[in-house]
């Protein structure tokens, strides 16, 4: 079965501020495009950034992507929208995958699986997930998702979504078949998510809703997103993942310090890259007489530390005991 690969489209603003700090080659000889421009604009004055998810779990089997789609549609008690427009209510999970013919992917995927032991099998569906802040008009984030999806996978993928504002940020949840109509299968890789983020984020902006979609590193975030499973267990206060992770730092400031963790150094060394290239692009706009993207400076200066996770724990515990101090490198 072929793949289907994303290909960015000519034009899009995907600015590499770490290439600025190598000082590597540059399309253009390094001339900033009116969109990279804006981009920069929206990034400094800190835009809300747009967030896009794939749910990794439960997704390469009849029942799981079923249960999935009643989930997403709270059983029967919110609309789902499907790639032809229509909007269905009632738990209608089972009546989908049977329209997407999922049943005879799912005989393929088996077959294709057989003669390899060990092999995981492969999605039958992609479970996404478009968010923005909270005070962002739902109905807004719910076009944008529709204007993506149509652009991005109509007539190819079949897909159904349904919004989500039972959280304070307003969300859609996408499920997506993961082989096209055409019987190319699609993949997810790094690019693709960045691909998404831009789309969505434009779309957004179409709308009238400021948004935005860069690298975390560029914007100086070092703590990485927690996963679904644990970000809702840590709401309710029940993570035992993250309750294990703050006895675990909280024993070894009893005993002195936090110990540095292996991905301290790349962190410090990513930071220093981004910082640099910084640099560089405000040099690159000084030369070219722009003056669209002020305060670059201070938006490097304000960036948060390049902490490991232990050190972030480490901070907060401190600031609830102010008076104990800890020793590790930040």
């Amino acid at each position: 079965m072929s793949k289907r690969v994303f290909r960015v489209r000519e034009g899009e603003p995907l600015l590499d501020i770490v290439s600025y700090g190598r000082g590597g080659p540059r399309e253009n000889g390094g001339r900033m495009t009116p969109a990279q421009i804006e981009q920069l604009r929206r990034t400094v004055q800190r835009v809300p950034e747009v967030v896009v998810k794939v749910l990794p779990r439960a997704s390469n089997d009849l029942k799981a992507a079923g249960k999935h789609l009643d989930y997403i549609s709270r059983y029967g008690k919110l609309e789902l929208e499907t790639d032809d427009g229509e909007r269905v209510h009632g738990r209608v999970g089972k009546a989908l995958l049977e329209e997407w013919d999922l049943d005879i992917d799912d005989v393929r995927r088996r077959g294709e699986l057989a003669p390899t032991k060990g092999r995981k099998p492969s999605k039958l569906i992609h479970k996404l997930m478009f968010s923005m802040p909270p005070g962002t008009p739902p109905n807004k984030v719910l076009a944008a998702v529709r204007n993506f999806a149509r652009e991005e996978f109509w007539g190819q993928h079949r897909y159904a979504f349904a919004l989500h504002t039972d959280e304070d940020h307003p969300h859609v949840h996408l499920v997506l078949k993961a082989v096209s109509e055409q019987g190319v299968r699609l993949n997810i890789r790094k690019a693709t998510l960045r691909h998404w983020r831009s789309e969505f984020a434009r779309n957004l902006r179409l709308l009238g809703v400021p948004a935005n979609a860069t690298e975390r590193a560029v914007r100086g975030q070092s703590r990485k997103a927690m996963k679904d499973g644990i970000y809702r267990a840590s709401l309710r206060g029940d993570s035992t993942y993250a309750r294990a992770r703050a006895e675990a730092v909280a024993s070894e400031l009893l005993k002195g310090g936090v110990r540095v963790q292996p991905g301290k150094r790349n962190l410090t060394e990513t930071r220093k890259r981004v910082e640099g290239g910084w640099r560089a692009v405000a040099e690159k706009l000084a030369q070219q007489g722009c003056r669209d993207v002020p305060g670059i400076e201070r938006f490097v200066s304000e960036m948060p530390p390049p902490w490991t996770e232990r050190e972030w724990i480490a901070d907060a515990l401190e600031k609830r005991l102010p008076s104990r101090s800890h020793k590790y490198a930040r």
